[in-house]
């Protein structure tokens, strides 16, 4: 199976299997080496990296909930150029290709963090992360000058903005783009009784999500793939991305509850799960079996 994630080109980004983790889920590919097989994936989406270091966020940052958990981490990471020089032998050891997530606030920032991206073979694209409540110009400004790397460019939307920023990226020179970031919310943390803001992550998620990739692959020309993203926690979500419109999927907190479901879940859609016999005892059969 051959998978194409990004628009049609000499750089576009080919998985063998439409399912991957989605930036920030299994950190920056070794941290869940053990437990998953990664020969089961697309590929790896790395942590959020930004071009400088940027320190963990203080107080609580995990509050749970009834219907999922909200996040508040400050995306934590030592830099990019400490990244690619800690991370780069491991990369190249994977058996699938490394998407770079990226985080950039300005022109500057992004034009070094693509130079020095590009200088690092292994890297096989770039995700750009845009910011909640960024305006229209300022996504397609960074887009644009995202673009000029050259590896493909994938672009996250936020999840409230999806709909007003698809076309500009587009339009700038994403290749694909990712349907969405987890949105934004606040919950009470019960230990502390303050209120805690960060993202939202939980399988309600999922509708909303899926009514906006289906609703962008109307808006958005064919050529620019979709790769749905949020409350995916079983195969048959995932296969209702795909239903929508998307032409992979990135699977988020379903992987730290059972780090399985995400090879799981690729095992499905790639094709690589055996069909159960009607009369199979218990030991004879298991929903991972190839």
């Amino acid at each position: 199976m051959a998978i194409e994630i990004t628009r049609p080109g000499k750089y576009s980004l080919i998985l063998s299997t439409p399912v991957m983790p989605a930036a920030g889920t299994v950190g920056f590919g070794d941290d869940f080496a053990r437990l998953i097989d990664y020969e089961r994936l697309g590929a790896i989406v790395t942590n959020p990296v930004t071009l400088d270091r940027w320190n963990p966020a203080s107080g609580t940052r995990v509050v749970s909930m009834d219907a999922g958990i909200l996040l508040h981490t400050g995306l934590p990471n030592p830099g990019l150029e400490s990244v690619l020089l800690r991370y780069r032998s491991v990369w190249e050891r994977l058996p699938l290709p490394t998407i770079l997530h990226l985080v950039g606030t300005n022109i500057a920032q992004i034009r070094r963090a693509v130079e020095l991206a590009d200088d690092v073979d292994v890297v096989a694209g770039i995700e750009l992360g845009l910011a909640d409540d960024i305006s229209r110009h300022d996504a397609a400004a960074l887009v644009r000058e995202a673009s000029m790397t050259e590896k493909p460019l994938l672009a996250r939307l936020p999840f409230y903005e999806c709909y007003q920023l698809a076309m500009p990226v587009v339009d700038a020179g994403a290749d694909a783009l990712v349907v969405s970031a987890a949105p934004r919310g606040t919950a009470r943390d019960p230990h502390t009784g303050r209120l805690v803001s960060g993202r939202i992550y939980g399988p309600l998620i999922k509708p909303l999500v899926l009514r906006m990739v289906g609703r962008l692959r109307r808006d958005v020309p064919a050529e620019i793939p979709i790769i749905g993203a949020g409350g995916i926690h079983a195969p048959q979500d995932a296969r209702d991305f795909i239903d929508a419109g998307a032409v992979a999927v990135q699977v988020d907190t379903a992987t730290w509850a059972e780090p399985k479901m995400l090879e799981r879940i690729s095992r499905d859609l790639g094709g690589w799960i055996a069909t159960r016999k009607k009369d199979a005892l218990m030991d004879e059969w298991h929903p991972d079996m190839g």
